[in-house]
Order: structure tokens, then sequence, then C-alpha cells
């Protein structure tokens, strides 16, 4: 009588063991799949972790990327050590690779001056909204001289430290930002499983009032071109005027970006300075910020007259000249610093004997007479290169006060008795050219 075989062959359906150092993955009573392996952590020491999908595949795909990043030597935070120590992970390992340069910088400075000195000391896991809101109202009243030492570094003591306080404290936009990198650390801490929960989002803040503006007038605005006149870069302010290109995105146009018989610009790049590269072209803000926008005929003359004067400077250059190829350099072909266009126009606002204004005011200068004009929300949005109709109609409201009276005076005269005079506050304020029209 033949003996039943005690070790049937393995099914197929069976799956092949895993290597050593590969980690094992199984599926959980609740029916998630859970994988779990060894990795780099703090102090060159190596812990198991484990991970979590609701597939074998996605259980599997996030040890796989863990061990990776373990083999190339970074450690792997841990929810039981402290904020510090995650937030430097995080700059240095995550946010490096998805942030632009400059807002890295903005991000790792933030982080530096409030978020470590607040909570760095806190374990990550142990973190709570309370934590966060309370170190949040002390930051709000706390002097920033004091806190931050700027005290000892003065040749002179002032402030606290002779006794007299200069109560200088963080801006509602700063602490709005503090907050908003404080999230963003901590929801890539939520995706990595560190923590069960972004506990920075249940603390309301408030909606911080943006910052106010003063745009010029059209009779500002018509002194300062007037002021601009002669000026080897005329061509370039009457453009920020007339159209609301950034500054970046003006010293980064190039001559091949101009079609000047079409009378159309395509805005590519934007040109800024960044502590590794020096002064670079970048891509534009956002997405929506790469655009095709059409030049006034006054711009297109303006330009016409900039490209003979550069030809005039390259050839008095001869070979020093620095072909750069783009449309507004310096004498010598270099690209522009925006500090010296800054100095620029601070001097052109003088000889116009107009109050100070930020460069990025003329872009808002000309986004308010264009809504004075009447012209549709949409198109405005399109021209400055704004992510979100929402973004332009927020950051405008102020300006459809008078656009709002002349809508309600349309129709106003439309129910109005024929019989009636027509009568009409006034309030000192000079109307639009044209009302808005109304929708």
């Amino acid at each position: 009588m033949a003996t039943p075989d005690t070790n049937p062959a393995p099914s197929t359906s069976s799956r092949r063991a895993r290597a050593n150092g590969d980690g094992t993955v199984y599926q959980r009573k609740d029916g998630r799949w859970e994988a779990a392996g060894y990795v780099l952590a703090a102090g060159d020491i190596r812990k198991r972790i484990h991970v979590y999908g609701t597939t074998r595949k996605e259980a599997l795909a996030k040890l796989t990327e863990k061990i990776a990043t373990s083999n190339r030597g970074v450690p792997a935070p841990s929810a039981q050590g402290s904020v510090a120590a995650f937030l430097t992970y995080w700059l240095e390992t995550v946010a490096v690779h998805r942030l632009r340069e400059n807002t890295h910088t903005r991000y790792t400075a933030c982080t530096r001056l409030y978020l470590i000195p607040g909570l760095g000391r806190k374990k990550l896991a142990k973190l709570t909204a309370k934590d966060v809101r309370t170190w949040l109202n002390q930051l709000r009243t706390t002097c920033q001289c004091c806190a931050r030492g700027l005290d000892n570094a003065r040749e002179q003591p002032q402030c606290c430290a002779i006794g007299k306080c200069c109560s200088k404290r963080l801006s509602p936009l700063t602490l709005a930002y503090v907050h908003s990198v404080l999230k963003s650390a901590l929801e890539h801490a939520v995706r990595e499983e560190e923590i069960p929960r972004n506990v920075a989002r249940n603390v309301r803040m408030g909606t911080p009032r943006p910052r106010r503006f003063e745009p010029l007038t059209t009779e500002e605005a018509r002194a300062f071109l007037a002021a601009t006149s002669g000026h080897r870069l005329h061509a370039l302010f009457e453009l920020a005027l007339r159209t609301g290109l950034r500054k970046g995105e003006l010293l980064g146009l190039r001559w091949e970006d101009l079609d000047l018989a079409g009378g159309t610009a395509s805005i590519r790049r934007t040109l800024q300075r960044t502590n590794s590269a020096g002064l670079t072209p970048l891509p534009t803000k956002t997405h929506s910020s790469e655009r095709r926008i059409a030049l006034p005929t006054e711009c297109l003359r303006s330009l016409e007259r900039h490209r003979e004067r550069q030809a005039q400077e390259r050839e008095a250059a001869g070979i020093g000249w620095k072909a750069s190829g783009y449309v507004f350099t310096r004498p010598d072909g270099s690209p522009i610093e925006g500090a010296t266009l800054t100095r620029h126009f601070n001097t052109l606002l003088r000889r116009a004997a107009l109050r100070r204004i930020r460069f990025h005011d003329l872009r808002h200068s000309a986004a308010t007479l264009l809504l004075e004009q009447g012209v549709e929300l949409v198109v405005i949005k399109e021209l400055l290169g704004h992510a979100h109709i929402g973004v332009t109609a927020t950051v405008y409201a102020h300006v459809q006060l008078r656009l709002q009276r002349d809508a309600i005076d349309l129709l106003g005269n439309a129910l109005r008795d024929p019989a009636q005079p027509v009568t009409r506050p006034n309030d000192g304020d000079e109307p639009p050219l044209r009302a808005a029209p109304v929708r």
C-alpha cells in the first residue's frame, strides 16, 4: 500500500521567498497588507519599520522605496525622534527636490528662525494641536528682538537689553507663512505614515488681510511714462506698466520670445538670483504664468527703438560684448540684476515727483487701470498669468467698488421713473472712463 505524500509540491499560486534583506510582506486579519524591513536610522543604527497598503503591490512598493533611500545613506525619520530631526530630514531629502531654490531657502530660514526654536525639542509622535496653537500664540506676542537675541549683536544695547522693548512682532502674513511651512512638513510625515494625522491642520489661524498697495492713478502713470522717456530702459518700464509683467519675467525676456511683426510676446522664463547659480533663468512662477500676450502698439515702437540702441551698444562694446540674448541688458550685454532695476525705478519716481512704490506695483497699476476701463476680469487674469480667476478677483476686489457703483447706477437708470431727475452723490471720486458691463 502506497503511503500518501506528506510534502506535496508547492502550488503555482505560492510566491517565491524574498531575498535576505528585502523584508517580508503579509496580509493582516483586517485585509490590509503589511510590509516590514530594516532601514538605516539616526545614530547609524538599523531599525525595523512597517508600512501598509490596500494591496500587496502597494505595500511592497512603499517598503522598497524606504529601503532604497536607506541604501543611499539617508536615515529614515522616526516618529519617536524630535520635530527638529524630522524638519531637517524633510528639508534636506524631500523639499529640496520639490521646491524652487528660492522657496526652499525661505522654508529653511523659517524653520531655523521659528519652527525649531519653538517646537524642535518635542517628539514628533507626541506633537498635538494644542502645542502648535500655544506656540503660535507665543510667537504672535513675543518681541523678535528678544526671542532671536538681536540685542546681543548690536554695538549699542537697544530694546530689552536696556529695558525698553520695541515690541517688534511678526506680521499676520508672516505667522500664516510659518504655519503653512509646518503644515507642509507634517503632511509629508502623514504620507510616510510616521504620524496618523496632521495636527497643524486643526489649528485655525484666520485669514490675514492682504498687503495693501497703492497703484498709480491715470495721471501718475502718464507722469511716470513721461519721466522714463529717453531712459535706456524706457521700453522695459513701458512694457511693465502696459502689460503687468513681473520683474523676473521682464528681465528673462529674450529676443526669440518676441514677435514684433505679429505683436506678441511669449513668457517662458523668469530671471532670478539664486544662492547656488547666481543670476539664472528659471521656469515661470506657475504653469499658468507661461503664456503668450499681445503687445500694445506703443510697446512695439519702443521695443524697435530699444533694439536699435542695443545694436549700437554692441558695436561700441566690440569684443567686450557679452551675447546673452536677453532683450534688456546692461551696456555690455550681460543680464540685469533685479536690484539694479529697482534702483533705476526709484530714480525715475523721484524724477517724476511721484510717491515711493514698489516695482511690483506697476503690475498692480496695470490691472487696476484695466479694471477701471471696464476690461473683463478673465482677460486680465490671462494677461497677468494668474492660475485661477479667483486670485485676480481677490487681489483687485477693492478696485471694483467704483465699478459696482456704476453697475448699480445702470440698474437704477433702468428702474427710474422717466419723470424723476437723475441725482448722484458726490463722494469726490472720479468715475472710470467707461462703466463695467453687468453680467
